[in-house]
């Protein structure tokens, strides 16, 4: 039994469409609130009765007025695109005329030193230290760490399984030797959770709607297990099935931040930074741009080479002509 619902119509509607497609609840929570965002802007005009003009007047007031990012201003768009292609069934016009478009910044990544990567992680304690290391030792993204399951680690090829990344793409990455005896023992730990909520009657977890039909007592199985469990068990907002869901990225998160204060590093550090780092490391150590392009997962190589613009900026790349001004000098 479905367990969200809303008090519009049109929201369940909008809702229902969204989980035929098998989309993430994130997907559904974030389309939904443009939606309603959209809906209040025309003073709760029913989107039937507006169209393409009025589309175009709220995301240019998302750029002019509210001064969002250009991701965010499309990411509005999309929710808008789904409304009117899959739940009206009025497709909008493939140019929308008279968006103003927010800026699109060119930024290069933060990257760190490997003395600061080590000083990071030196700050990490626990599962917290085992995730930053896979953030950093592989390149995963924070998602993709906390996505993890007990079958994507291979010991003895030295390989983690990085299953349905972003495009909904597999990868394999490089395991750390480092890490595997660490992890044998965090999973002992993990273990121990899974057969206590086996004995009070739980001990299943959430399986994409695919995987759930095809192999029906997965759920229960200790493989299928999240490598990093949360630390209690919650409801699934959807089904209402009380289950350990994988760890919140927002705990990461913010073991990250505080990490990055006590470590003193004076530059804007995250946990995608350790991703960053992993790419331009490899890099300067001679790696080949393909390879470094598939560890991370890049669907196209230009995205990988913005790590080797940035290294050739800083450095050696560049000769200051201020040394032969200071020669002069002397």
């Amino acid at each position: 039994m479905e367990k969200i619902s809303y008090s519009s119509p049109l929201l369940n509607q909008i809702s229902q469409a969204i989980r035929v497609r098998h989309y993430s609840i994130r997907t559904e929570k974030t389309y939904i609130d443009w939606i309603k965002r959209f809906i209040y802007f025309h003073h709760k005009r029913h989107p039937k009765k507006m169209g393409e003009v009025e589309v175009a007047a709220f995301l240019s007031h998302l750029a002019v007025n509210r001064n969002v990012a250009a991701a965010t201003q499309n990411q509005a768009l999309n929710a808008l695109v789904f409304l009117y292609k899959v739940v009206l069934e009025r497709p909008l016009q493939d140019r929308i005329q008279g968006i103003v478009r927010a800026k699109k910044p060119k930024r290069l990544p933060v990257l760190l030193t490997k003395k600061e990567v080590a000083n990071l992680l030196s700050n990490l304690s626990g599962v917290y230290w085992l995730l930053g290391c896979l953030q950093y030792g592989p390149g995963l993204r924070l998602i993709e760490s906390m996505r993890l399951r007990v079958m994507d680690l291979d010991y003895d090829r030295q390989a983690l399984f990085v299953r349905s990344g972003k495009g909904d793409q597999d990868r394999v990455v490089t395991l750390a030797e480092e890490l595997i005896v660490p992890l044998q023992r965090h999973l002992e730990v993990v273990r121990t959770i899974f057969e206590r909520d086996v004995a009070a009657g739980f001990g299943r977890v959430y399986l994409p709607h695919a995987l759930a039909r095809k192999y029906p007592n997965a759920e229960r199985e200790w493989k299928w297990q999240y490598l990093f469990p949360a630390t209690r068990r919650s409801r699934d907002p959807r089904s209402g099935v009380e289950r350990r869901h994988h760890l919140d990225a927002s705990c990461m998160q913010k073991a990250v931040a505080s990490a990055v204060r006590r470590a003193e590093i004076n530059k804007k550090a995250s946990c995608h930074t350790l991703r960053h780092s992993f790419a331009s490391h490899l890099l300067e150590r001679g790696m080949d741009i393909r390879t470094v392009q598939e560890q991370l997962g890049h669907k196209d190589v230009r995205t990988t080479q913005i790590y080797t613009h940035v290294i050739k900026r800083g450095g050696l790349a560049v000769q200051s002509p201020l040394n032969d001004i200071l020669s002069i000098q002397r």
